[in-house]
């Protein structure tokens, strides 16, 4: 099988008969990423106990892997000079307006939530839905969707007038931030080329859903 890691294609083979936590654990040798900082997505998220034929596992199936090595938590948690990291936040606390509350995203949110938004849950974590998540704004006020063809590394965002199919690999960034007074949903931010200029907006989004899109997108833990 083909397991995507980080944007990079690795060839495994393991027993289809095998245990979900058994592969974390052959992965490991293979990436580095320690089995209980894995996450396993193929229609969804890979539960530990379940098989791999169970899961309806083909021999040509493309499984994407989410987590991140010891080296990288270190890089992360690496100590910065005494007194630089409460200067930077302050400044960045200054300079930083709620996205929310920026002209060109309050014209749209003005409009209200979407009578046809999916439910939204804060302060949750869930995997990607099994359907496209939809009832969404872009910027010009049209009902956009979302579909994640992981199997293909696309991304499909569906309009009334079409649906742009992306790959994965070409998207530099994603970031969200909760909608001020509607925590349950999220502005968020899709960056489709090198410079910011390039973000696509999409407006109510629902909450529990933002940390799976930027994991399945990006192919790594996000640290924000």
């Amino acid at each position: 099988m083909k397991v995507m890691y980080n944007k990079k294609r690795h060839d495994v083979e393991f027993d289809l008969d095998g245990t979900v936590s058994g592969l974390k654990a052959h992965i490991e040798t293979i990436t580095g990423v320690p089995q209980a900082m894995q996450k396993l997505m193929f229609k969804g998220l890979m539960k530990d106990d379940k098989t791999l034929r169970e899961l309806k596992v083909t021999n040509s199936a493309k499984l994407m892997l989410v987590g991140s090595t010891i080296t990288d938590v270190l890089e992360v948690t690496k100590p910065v000079p005494k007194g630089a990291a409460a200067e930077k936040e302050a400044q960045a606390a200054a300079a930083k307006e709620p996205l929310c509350k920026q002209k060109q995203h309050k014209k749209v949110l003005d409009k209200g939530k979407p009578e046809d938004a999916m439910p939204g849950i804060k302060k949750r974590q869930d995997p990607l839905p099994t359907v496209p998540i939809s009832g969404m704004y872009n910027k010009n006020g049209g009902k956009v969707r979302l579909t994640f063809k992981l199997e293909v590394d696309q991304l499909w965002i569906g309009t009334k007038e079409r649906t742009e199919k992306v790959p994965m690999t070409s998207i530099k960034n994603v970031v969200s931030e909760p909608i001020e007074g509607h925590e349950e949903y999220h502005l968020l931010a899709i960056q489709l080329g090198p410079t910011e200029a390039s973000r696509y907006w999409l407006y109510w989004v629902p909450a529990q859903y933002t940390t799976a899109i930027k994991d399945a997108i990006l192919g790594k833990w996000q640290y924000f």
